[in-house]
C-alpha cells in the first residue's frame, strides 16, 4: 500500500505542483467552458484525458512505444494552444458540438502521458508491480485535476454569477490569455 500512496502522490504533484503550468493550463482551457451546473460534463472531459494520458504511460513504461521527449515537450503547448483555438472559435456555439471535446481531452491525454512517461519509467523499481504503482499515479492525477476543475469553477462562480461577467467574455479572455502562455512554451521547446 505505500508504492500506492507514493505514485498517488507523484499522480497529484503532476498537476498540482508548480511545475506542472502546462497541465494546469490544459486543464484550465478545458474547463473554462463549464459552469458549476455542468459538473458531471467536465468530469468526464478530464476522466477522457486521463484514460489517454494512462494509455500512453503504460504502453511507454512497459517500453511498447517510445517518443523523443523533445518533440513530446513541444506537441504538449501545441495541444493546449489547440484546445484554446477551440474555444475562442467556439465561443458563441452551445454543447451541441461537444463532443469534439472529448476526443481533443482524450487524444491530447496521450501526447502528455508521453510527457511524463519517462520519468516514471526511471523511478518503477524492477521489483514492483508496474499496474499498482501506475494505478497509484492514475488515481492521483485524476484527484489533482478535479481539484484544479472545482477550483476553477468555484472561481467562475465568483466571476459569472457574483460579478456578472459574461460567459462568452469569460471563456474569450482565460481562453486567449492561455493560447499565449501556450505558444510562448511552444516557441521555447521547438525540437530542432
Amino acid at each position: 500500500m505505500s508504492d500506492f500512496g507514493f505514485y498517488f502522490k507523484m499522480g497529484w504533484e503532476h498537476i498540482i505542483s508548480k511545475d506542472a503550468l502546462d497541465h494546469q493550463l490544459f486543464i484550465l482551457v478545458l474547463a473554462c467552458v463549464f459552469s458549476i451546473g455542468d459538473i458531471k460534463r467536465v468530469l468526464v472531459l478530464v476522466t477522457a484525458f486521463t484514460i489517454g494520458h494512462s494509455l500512453t504511460l503504460a504502453l511507454s513504461v512497459n517500453d511498447i512505444i517510445r517518443f523523443p521527449g523533445k518533440w513530446t515537450e513541444f506537441l504538449i503547448p501545441c495541444t493546449i494552444f489547440t484546445t484554446a483555438l477551440v474555444n475562442i472559435f467556439r465561443v458563441d456555439a452551445k454543447y451541441k458540438h461537444e463532443r469534439i471535446n472529448y476526443y481533443l481531452a482524450l487524444c491530447f491525454g496521450l501526447v502528455h502521458g508521453m510527457g511524463f512517461a519517462n520519468a516514471i519509467r526511471i523511478m518503477l523499481a524492477t521489483d514492483q508491480t508496474i499496474g499498482w504503482g501506475l494505478f497509484g499515479f492514475n488515481v492521483g492525477l485524476e484527484a489533482g485535476q478535479i481539484f484544479c476543475v472545482a477550483i476553477i469553477l468555484i472561481i467562475s462562480i465568483l466571476f459569472l454569477n457574483i460579478l456578472k461577467i459574461k460567459r462568452r467574455d469569460w471563456v474569450l479572455f482565460l481562453s486567449a490569455g492561455v493560447f499565449a502562455l501556450s505558444v510562448k512554451m511552444a516557441l521555447e521547446r521547438l525540437p530542432w
